[in-house]
């Protein structure tokens, strides 16, 4: 299996490529069966939010706004610099993103998604756009916030670095540290293995193209040979648009292994996923913790506060 990069941080040498869904279960209170299982985590909650069973028909409403946002960064002291590049779609007060490879998008994407519906969008040929318009869609019908199971977990203002590093230790503190000996972290994120390494807790490093960690550690491509040495796993947004994410589920729930999600891309489509495979998500909704030098906000979902799953 090939490991994704999430764009919040991405090693320019292992950019993610968005191919397919992947392929998840999904259900608000019940595990779900095994014909469930085998279909894509995408076609499962577009089927459910055409039903109604989220709010509006998706048909129903159009995309206004579609955007790109692009970034390099080199953090003061860091060896390694990172390109991001995220499509992203609005409706109403929320918007809906997914990363890209820098460069992937064909110059109209953009023009093809204003206007549309969403449901026009849930068949959009391109991955990226099909991912952008359901976080859109489910950040309308159900916002990050208490009311959802959220707990918001503010980040303060600062420098890059900073701010990259007070990400990674909220989204470090999701895993049961005092229960973990070695994290398969899906997804190099450096101040992540960072936040790992000052806990003495260990990682194996996965990323769709190699490289090294800022530590000169290689970084595994084949995540899946990695998962019996581990007893935790730390994943990326990213697995949902390259199709990823369903042997770390299904890995999760036959072992009963941690599974933690820290997710830019489909920010609002995950936690539809916790008490299903998935312990806990740190959602972090347009615009990014690396955009903006003042305070931001994260969400932290976990199974426990929401034991039913947050589509309900």
């Amino acid at each position: 299996m090939s490991a994704p990069v999430d764009t919040s941080a991405a090693p320019v040498t292992a950019a993610p490529t968005a191919t397919t869904a992947a392929t998840v279960t999904i259900d608000s209170t019940t595990p779900a069966s095994a014909g469930a299982s085998a279909r894509p985590v995408l076609d499962l909650i577009t089927g459910r939010a055409r039903t109604g069973a989220y709010g509006p028909d998706p048909g129903s409403l159009r995309i206004a706004l579609a955007f790109t946002t692009a970034q390099a960064v080199r953090h003061t002291g860091r060896a390694r610099g990172y390109r991001n590049e995220v499509l992203s779609l609005r409706l109403g007060a929320a918007v809906g993103s997914c990363a890209v490879e820098p460069g992937e998008l064909p110059a109209d994407t953009l023009t093809d998604c204003v206007g549309a519906t969403v449901d026009e969008l849930l068949d959009h040929p391109r991955t990226a756009v099909r991912v952008a318009a359901l976080d859109a869609y489910l950040g309308h019908c159900r916002p990050h916030g208490p009311a959802g199971g959220a707990r918001p977990v503010a980040l303060p203002a600062g420098s890059s670095l900073a701010k990259s590093r007070a990400r990674a230790a909220a989204v470090v503190r999701l895993l049961p540290l005092a229960e973990v000996r070695r994290v398969l972290v899906v997804g190099v994120v450096n101040s992540l293995l960072e936040q790992l390494r000052s806990h003495g807790v260990g990682y194996v490093p996965c990323d769709l193209k190699g490289g090294v960690t800022e530590w000169d550690e290689p970084v595994r491509t084949d995540a899946g040979a990695h998962l019996d040495a581990c007893d935790a796993i730390l994943a990326s947004g990213m697995t949902l648009g390259n199709g990823s994410l369903d042997p770390l589920l299904a890995h999760a729930r036959a072992t009963g292994k941690p599974l933690v999600l820290f997710a830019q891309t489909g920010s609002a489509v995950l936690p539809r996923l916790l008490g299903d495979g998935v312990t806990a998500v740190s959602a972090e909704p347009y615009p990014f913790f690396w955009l903006d030098g003042g305070p931001t906000v994260l969400h932290a979902y976990t199974a426990d506060r929401c034991p039913g799953g947050a589509a309900r």
